[in-house]
């Protein structure tokens, strides 16, 4: 006869921890969080305490489900003055509790003998399992019941109803789900209190529909901390959106229903739609409207300002990321010597190992000298074991006048007789020679990418590690940008050169200084967006990334760093 399980002799109940009652100056949490939360806890903090938000195929769809009931209809009547013969059909009623810390936006209200029903919309059809639904749906639902019972109504039962099956699926307020909902609740608000965001699940099926999973990287993280299961490409997207530039003298940019439009005197040059526009890039003497930057800020569409030569002076968001934590760990990391060192270590080895494989990969005429190959090398060594901030700068300086030195092995003899420069060093203002121009102005587009990267993730582009901060300079996009030189802005230059898209007379000179000219800027930015483009295999990951979202997953797995999730920043060195 088999022996029956007996309880375990150290289980102990669950005794409720309730969170005490919401202070004034403490926002109050939405409902559909205690869905999040429930879900993924992870998700839930990132999105509520951090603001971090990102639209997929689901969360449009689900947008597009709600349209109808997120238009205020109805009127919901005191809980006095509502009868058993009375009949309620409201949309869109907001009500909040202070005692829960909780606030609702409820899809439709129904009554029924003097009870109301709150009836919460989803996307999809109803799921073939025990309950009708899945417990983030009927938490977030019977959080609703609770506000409503906080304000006096009588609740017993609500509805979800599924758009994708036209199924209604009624939920039962019971105390075992009225306990777990208030469970929910206290786990959210303490978990918000406590700081420290929880780790990401391992290995999980929920993570490739979720809509955060790029901002998250579960699987990256989970990979650099074990170095277990390889991670799938959850954060590769395709993004169809490009950034637009306007160079035209005296253009105007401005906006016609979903349309950018741009115009010199008065005639419309150009078009794109609002949804094809990732940034707006302007240079020199270019007008955009009033109405224009207010649609491109609601769309979170950064707006970039260069100077006619191409400088990058700054750019123009919305109300900015929301994400105070991150910058608070970055602020905070900053002060500390011995950390920004190590950071700024990491990026200057990686900066000198990505410029040499660049020269080893574009050598013309064979192949490059092993010994020039071993000097880079023991570079590397001697900026990982720099001993301050000086001591890198110095070994940063003789491997960069190496590289240039070489520069022009890179470059085909057939057009470099034409471009005549000189590499025993690099001059940036102002740049003596076409070559040196097309690198300053290379590096301009670069910074405005990073620092436009940096702002989208929650970090402040001006407070660096390795570069000093001072007014105005982009100190944090001039750190992370260090490894990139060589991959995207050099190589847009060969690759420019090399091609035959920048010719020598595409430069206009002027006493001791160089310039590209109008067309050929044009001709040289549609390489160096070409080169974002570009796909690259990540040597830590093994999927293949673009350069343009590898500057955002980079920028994310810094924050990561600086928020104490890894021991070190793993900088991106190509093989």
């Amino acid at each position: 006869m088999a022996d029956k399980a007996l309880p375990e002799a150290n289980a102990q109940p669950d005794l409720p921890l309730r969170y005490p009652a919401l202070a004034r100056e403490l926002p109050l949490l939405p409902a559909r969080m205690l869905n999040e939360y429930q879900y993924c806890p992870r998700l839930a903090y990132l999105a509520w305490v951090q603001g971090e938000w990102a639209d997929n195929a689901d969360t449009v769809e689900g947008r597009a489900v709600h349209r109808r009931v997120d238009k205020p209809a109805g009127d919901l009547p005191s809980p006095q003055e509502l009868t058993a013969e009375d009949t309620l059909h409201a949309r869109s009623i907001t009500l909040s509790s202070d005692r829960l810390g909780l606030i609702a936006r409820m899809d439709v209200l129904e009554a029924e003998e003097g009870w109301v029903v709150p009836i919460d919309y989803k996307r999809g059809k109803r799921p073939h399992i025990a309950g009708g639904a899945y417990e983030p749906e009927r938490v977030q639902l019977c959080a609703q019941a609770l506000i409503l019972e906080e304000h006096g109504y009588r609740v017993r039962e609500g509805v979800l109803y599924f758009a994708g099956s036209r199924e209604r699926v009624r939920v039962q307020f019971d105390e075992a789900l009225r306990a777990q909902t208030h469970n929910v609740i206290d786990g959210l608000r303490l978990l918000a209190a406590g700081g420290t965001i929880p780790p990401p699940l391992v290995d999980s099926p929920k993570c490739p529909r979720c809509s955060l999973v790029g901002i998250c990287l579960p699987d990256e993280v989970n990979f650099l901390l074990r170095e277990e299961t390889p991670p799938r490409p959850l954060a590769v997207g395709r993004e169809e959106a490009m950034p637009m530039y306007v160079q035209a003298h005296r253009a105007k940019v401005s906006k016609n229903g979903e349309t950018i439009e741009v115009s010199v005197d008065e005639e419309k040059v150009i078009s794109a739609r609002l949804a094809e526009v990732s940034q707006l890039v302007v240079m020199g003497n270019v007008y955009v409207t009033t109405p224009t930057l207010q649609a491109l800020m609601e769309r979170e569409i950064t707006v970039s300002w260069h100077s006619y030569g191409g400088w990058f002076i700054g750019h123009t968001i919305g109300t900015g990321h929301k994400n105070v934590e991150l910058r608070t760990a970055q602020y905070r990391a900053s002060f500390d010597d011995s950390r920004c060192l190590r950071i700024a270590r990491g990026l200057v080895a990686a900066k000198i190992q990505n410029a040499r494989t660049l020269l080893r990969r574009n050598w013309k005429g064979g192949q490059a000298p092993e010994a020039l190959l071993d000097e880079f090398r023991r570079d590397i060594d001697q900026a990982r074991r720099a001993g301050s901030i000086a001591a890198l700068l110095g070994v940063e300086g003789n491997a960069a006048a190496r590289y240039f030195r070489h520069f022009k092995q890179m470059i085909s003899a057939e057009v470099a007789s034409d471009f005549a420069f000189d590499f025993e060093r690099r001059n940036r203002r102002p740049p003596p020679d076409p070559v040196n121009a097309l690198l300053s102005f290379a590096y301009a587009l670069l910074v405005r990418a990073w620092t436009v990267t940096l702002s989208a993730v929650g970090l402040d582009p001006y407070r660096g590690f390795y570069h000093q901060p001072r007014y105005g300079r982009p100190a944090l996009a001039l750190d992370l940008m260090e490894p990139f030189r060589p991959l995207i802005a050099d190589s847009s230059v060969i690759q420019a050169i090399n091609n035959g898209e920048v010719k020598a007379s595409d430069f206009v000179r002027a006493a001791s200084s160089v310039a590209l000219t109008a067309e050929g800027r044009k001709r040289f930015i549609a390489a160096f967006e070409r080169r974002l483009g570009h796909e690259a295999t990540h040597p830590l990951f093994g999927y293949k990334v673009s350069y343009r979202r590898l500057l955002e997953l980079q920028a994310r797995l810094f924050g990561r760093y600086l928020m104490g999730e890894l021991a070190e920043y793993p900088n991106f060195v190509t093989r």
